[in-house]
């Protein structure tokens, strides 16, 4: 038997998001998940607050303070660490607000009871599980191809599974691979560089991409003040500019052709490429984003006072000569901030940069073949539970999700996101702390706001994946219980994408308003 009744405290609804924002890879210390999470400013809390003040409409007394009407301050959420299925201090299990011992054939608890001690709170039983997801799943907007996995998070046991090891067109959730592959091979710590080296020889300055997209017209700019002062030392007055993207090989243009949706694949960039003043989502694009970048540094050499040949061109794409010396150089956000980005946004651009990122650190070629290679390789060496991931299959065609002829299995996904979740795997965090909160932010910011999926609100944290024809979520949810648990739902020969976006959110939503025993 499953589907709890929605007639949850406000006490409990808190204590659950709470639960979601530890199991996500924030347990540093206890006490710091209750009040901080990877955002910025407070929104972890504020979706803590918003998810936990919402009317359940069951009727049950709704208690709390701080907001009117709704939950204490976020301080004074329950110390819990999901994946051991720890459970709020104080309550008993009635006053959790879930189903009690007595519908699961136990005895009653007696009053005033203390809560479950971590580790207690019990993963759904399969064949309960399965009743839950398996008229859901059977959902005809969900097209000719539906395939899922469900994982226990703290013991790696696949709980449900239909055709799990089927691969398919994974869309952007491949971007939690991605992720895992880069993080694993390069560190969270790890800053991509745009480097200009200074050629004595032939007098030229040369502005080398590291691959990062990243990169903004005021950090060209600095690199270029920084250049132009070491140029003054050096008693240079006049150079030639040129601009160095050898890191990157192979085609340029993704196969999915000139896109709003990503940038020519190249190793030096300027703000992804946009023509406009976006951030994320899809933008007019530079044909040449290298030579954009170049001509921003060049403008400001100009300004400095640097006598720049040619200054009408920007500067020719050539390579640096070796042992050119370093005479500025800046450096990405750490990867583990990259990552989060990617994963928010769905940012296909730096998705293929991480991509290549790998197969450099791999020493493949940095192109889409080697990288698909060295993605592969990767994780073919990881490990969780002891068990190597499930790669058969699986072919990473990029970095993106874009290209689909890239294949991925639902379990292979489950697998990733319950490794980023081991305590022993503190690198692969921001693959979690990266995913959008579903209602609160990134692709999952306008959905989970109906009868049908508001359960799943501040609970469930995911990767969205949609290609014509193609949807997919993957992610983790922390259930009626307080089990964290990793899903992935994808769906092929889809003819109405909202609706398919709908089916695979109330797959997602069922699993939060589950206990399934």
């Amino acid at each position: 038997m499953c589907g709890r009744e929605r007639g949850w405290s406000e006490v409990r609804d808190t204590w659950r998001v709470a639960a979601g924002s530890a199991a996500a890879g924030l347990a540093v210390a206890l006490t710091a998940v209750a009040v901080a999470g990877p955002w910025d400013f407070g929104q972890r809390t504020a979706e803590r607050a918003r998810a936990a003040s919402w009317d359940r409409g069951s009727g049950a007394d709704h208690t709390g303070a701080g907001l009117p009407g709704g939950p204490a301050p976020a301080p004074s959420a329950a110390e819990v660490l999901t994946a051991l299925g720890a459970a709020p201090a104080g309550k008993t299990r009635k006053e959790r607000g879930g189903r009690g011992d007595e519908a699961a054939g136990k005895a009653a608890p007696e009053p005033g009871e203390a809560a479950p001690e971590p580790g207690e709170a019990p993963a759904p039983a399969p064949a309960a599980l399965a009743d839950t997801l398996q008229p859901l799943l059977e959902d005809t907007v969900l097209g000719t191809l539906r395939t899922a996995s469900v994982v226990d998070v703290a013991t790696g046991r696949e709980l449900y599974g239909a055709r799990a090891g089927r691969g398919v067109a994974p869309a952007s959730t491949v971007k939690i691979a991605t992720a895992v592959a880069a993080l694993s091979a390069l560190g969270p710590d790890h800053r991509i560089p745009t480097r200009v080296v200074w050629d004595p020889d032939g007098e030229r300055v040369f502005l080398v991409g590291g691959g990062d997209p990243t990169v903004t017209p005021a950090a060209l700019r600095r690199l270029a003040d920084t250049t132009a002062r070491e140029l003054r030392e050096r008693g240079v007055k006049r150079v030639e500019p040129a601009h160095d993207i050898s890191l990157y090989s192979g085609p340029v243009r993704h196969p999915i052709g000139p896109n709003e949706n990503i940038a020519p694949v190249v190793a030096l960039m300027v703000n992804e490429g946009r023509l406009d003043d976006s951030t994320s989502g899809p933008a007019p694009r530079s044909g040449d984003p290298a030579r954009d970048a170049a001509g921003i540094f060049t403008d400001r050499l100009r300004e400095r006072g640097v006598d720049v040949e040619r200054p009408e061109h920007p500067g020719r794409a050539r390579r640096a000569p070796r042992g050119a010396e370093e005479l500025a150089v800046h450096r990405s956000a750490p990867l583990a901030e990259l990552v989060e980005r990617m994963m928010l946004h769905s940012d296909n651009d730096i998705g293929e940069a991480l991509f290549r990122q790998t197969a450099v650190a791999r020493g493949e070629p940095a192109s889409f073949a080697g990288a698909g290679r060295a993605v592969r390789a990767q994780l073919a060496q990881l490990t969780g539970d002891g068990r190597t991931l499930p790669l058969k299959g699986a072919r990473f065609a990029d970095g993106s999700g874009l290209d689909r002829s890239g294949r991925v299995s639902a379990g292979l996904l489950t697998r990733l996101l319950a490794l980023a979740a081991d305590p022993a795997r503190p690198e692969l965090r921001s693959v979690l702390t990266g995913l959008p909160v579903a209602r609160f932010s990134g692709t999952l910011g306008g959905r989970y706001d109906d009868e049908a999926t508001r359960t799943g609100a501040g609970l469930v944290r995911a990767k969205t994946g949609t290609l014509t024809g193609i949807n997919t979520l993957a992610g983790t949810v922390v259930d009626a219980d307080g089990r964290l648990l990793a899903f992935a739902f994808t769906a092929s020969g889809t003819t109405d994408r909202y609706g398919a976006h709908d089916a695979l959110d109330r797959l997602a939503a069922a699993l939060a308003n589950c206990g399934c025993r």
